[in-house]
């Protein structure tokens, strides 16, 4: 609407001036050696303003005339880059539908029309990568991190080709070279951690930590978690050699990770050496509030060296009181308890878990069973179950399963990758379970026992035709290879009211019985071998079968 409005004003402006400049009298008279031209003012203005057109006009064609060249270059090249993005574009596709052939073909075309640009490289080392040429894709990525616009993109191509080739050494060298071009380069560096954390060089780790939280790579929440299992590992390493470098470790460490359940254990041995008590056991508190675990369970038990296994029960039970209802707060009672000979204790923290047992649950009533009462059918019978039952928690990581905590991946090298859950192997499966379900109670309750029948006197005995026997009950050996469990020895198990039970029991004829005759042959089945029986063969025995 504006411009319309202006576009009318400088109308009505053009026509009031000419208006103005016809209305104006006079002649105009120009002379110029025998030249003389006389006009009035509005034919001199009229003709003036042809002049300037035209020179405009002139001065129009003879400039495009002298620049015609020039613009036929730039549309060819135009022309030329056009038909060079629609095949950078249409190898890019083919390389994301795999197919290699017309990504190869395009990367020809492209290279062959637009070789300097950044996307015909790409193309290029992603089709010879597609094709499985190495060489050809490190000729490009080399190229292409020879050049200031596509350095970072040239480095990572060849720091993924060097992974394919499983050239640590290069791989390293690459990643670092790409940290230095671009230190907030978040692949460089989650490499070079990556491969400080697999070679242990735990210091260079941290380093490595400081300049991506420094570089705003990673949040503050993530930094302090991962310090803290540097610093962990780094605690570990030194256990052995250097222990006060190990303790500066891992005190720094619980700083800045305290629920990480390693550095709580290590931090609280550390403690309880030089008797702290109080704070070590306020440290572990902590981190059973955020995951109850069994080895804080064993480190708070032990806080205190020297204490009894009744003070280490009621510990332990004041542990579990923070996390009411936690099955690891009731298994830690059940070992405590099972320390202390308190096996009254021990079943009535199992009773809540026995339902839906797991392993470490079946292992713990299987040595109630053996300690308590010396039964070893029932201590085989739950030993049994726990070959079927559920797994516990374990330290996981990307399905790789470990007896004990690590601070890096070994599948995938992720640092911080373990976490105390359940493993994929206890998931439920579609197959049948090799022991049925029933099984192990039946063998529980049919423990092996040995009763003699009542004697019976000879006379009775003949008369009613009854043979006296030894009567044995069956016992558990439904699965012969199944190794004994190896139970904690105690300290106050002299108990003789349990008796040893051989393991063959021989059935042996009572004073009595007479025995069968094994000479004779009472099968009604057996052939009888009389010469009546034993016939001539052949027709003649034919008919003398028939005869009969």
């Amino acid at each position: 609407m504006f411009r319309i409005i202006l576009f009318l004003i400088l109308i009505a402006l053009a026509a009031l001036g000419a208006t103005w400049v016809a209305d104006q009298t006079g002649t105009i008279v120009m002379s110029w050696d025998i030249w003389r031209i006389e006009a009035t003012v509005p034919a001199f203005v009229l003709g003036l303003g042809v002049l300037v057109v035209a020179s405009v006009l002139l001065w129009s064609i003879v400039r495009g005339l002298w620049l015609a060249p020039k613009r036929l270059r730039r549309a060819r090249r135009e022309r030329r880059n056009a038909r060079g993005r629609e095949a950078v574009t249409r190898g890019l596709l083919a390389i994301g539908q795999g197919d290699a052939a017309a990504a190869r073909s395009h990367a020809k075309v492209a290279r062959r029309l637009v070789s300097r640009d950044p996307l015909t490289l790409l193309l290029h080392a992603q089709s010879a990568q597609l094709d499985g040429n190495a060489d050809r894709a490190q000729r490009a990525f080399r190229t292409m991190a020879e050049r200031a616009d596509t350095r970072l993109l040239g480095l990572r191509g060849l720091f993924i080709e060097a992974q394919r080739a499983d050239d640590r050494a290069a791989a390293v060298a690459i990643a670092e070279e790409a940290l230095k071009v671009s230190p907030s380069s978040t692949w460089a560096s989650q490499a070079a951690l990556g491969y400080r954390c697999a070679a242990a060089d735990w210091t260079g780790a941290l380093a490595i930590l400081d300049k991506s939280v420094a570089s705003g790579l990673i949040d503050k929440a993530l930094y302090r978690r991962q310090r803290g299992v540097l610093l962990t590992a780094r605690a570990l390493e030194l256990e052995q050699s250097d222990r006060d470098a190990s303790r500066n470790a891992v005190m720094e460490a619980v700083k800045f990770a305290p629920t990480l359940v390693p550095a709580v254990v290590l931090a609280s041995r550390y403690l309880s050496e030089a008797n702290q008590m109080r704070r070590a056991m306020r440290m572990i508190e902590t981190a059973w509030l955020a995951q109850p675990h069994p080895d804080l369970a064993d480190a708070y038990a032990h806080v205190t060296p020297g204490d009894s296994a009744r003070e280490r029960l009621a510990r332990i039970e004041t542990l579990a009181e923070k996390a009411p209802g936690h099955p690891e707060g009731a298994m830690a009672i059940a070992r405590a308890a099972i320390d202390a000979s308190e096996f009254a204790r021990a079943r009535a923290a199992l009773e809540p878990l026995i339902a839906a047992p797991t392993q470490r649950v079946a292992m713990l009533m299987a040595e109630i069973e053996h300690n308590e009462h010396g039964d070893s059918g029932r201590a085989r019978a739950w030993t049994l179950r726990a070959v079927r039952a559920l797994h516990d928690p374990v330290w996981t990581a990307d399905g790789y399963v470990s007896d004990h905590w690590r601070p890096v991946s070994p599948v995938t090298g992720r640092l911080d990758a373990f976490q105390w859950q359940t493993p994929l192997a206890a998931l439920p499966s579609s197959r049948p379970a090799l022991v049925e379900a029933g099984l192990p109670d039946q063998i529980a309750g049919e423990a092996p026992r040995v009763e003699a029948l009542p004697p019976a006197s000879p006379g009775a005995a003949a008369q009613d035709g009854v043979t006296p026997v030894v009567a044995v009950e069956p016992s558990p050996s439904v699965v012969e290879a199944e190794p004994s469990p190896s139970f904690r020895a105690q300290a106050d198990s002299d108990r003789t009211g349990a008796s040893d039970i051989p393991a063959v029991i021989p059935i042996v004829r009572a004073p009595d019985d007479p025995g069968v005759d094994e000479d004779q042959q009472s099968n009604e089945f057996a052939e009888e071998n009389t010469p009546a029986a034993r016939q001539a063969g052949g027709l003649r025995g034919l008919l003398s079968r028939r005869s009969t």
